[in-house]
């Protein structure tokens, strides 16, 4: 698991580096303002929850039932969550948005908040 985490949020901080400098070279002249704010947006969150993942591999075992919950929730709601405001925003450039990505997002957001959840309720255990 140790190890599936630390790949992972590699994989998204490459990911991240090369997706930010895709937006702010190739897609800054064919995104609008707004548009490129979204991109923005998905290539932060993704980054910051790469480098959490790699944090959280390197501190904690992962062979509890509730760290390995909260890493998959990291995981797939940071794929949910970005991957799916790429794909709106770059649909959307072209003229035709995939609407169906719409929904995709507030899930993995969701998922994101729920693996935060899971960390805090980790450290709570830990202190009681």
């Amino acid at each position: 698991m140790v190890l599936l985490t630390h790949f992972i949020g590699a994989l998204f901080g490459l990911l991240s580096v090369v997706f930010g400098a895709f937006g702010a070279h190739a897609l800054k002249k064919r995104l609008s303002e707004e548009q490129l704010r979204s991109f923005e947006t998905g290539v932060k969150y993704q980054m910051y929850h790469a480098l959490l993942l790699l944090v959280l591999g390197f501190n904690l075992n992962l062979g509890t039932a509730l760290e390995q919950y909260m890493v998959y929730c990291f995981m797939l709601g940071t794929f949910l969550f970005s991957f799916s405001i790429y794909g709106l925003t770059l649909s959307a450039a072209k003229g035709k948005k995939l609407r169906f990505l719409g929904p995709v997002t507030p899930l993995g957001g969701l998922l994101l908040v729920i693996g935060w959840s899971l960390l805090l309720y980790s450290f709570i255990q830990n202190i009681l």
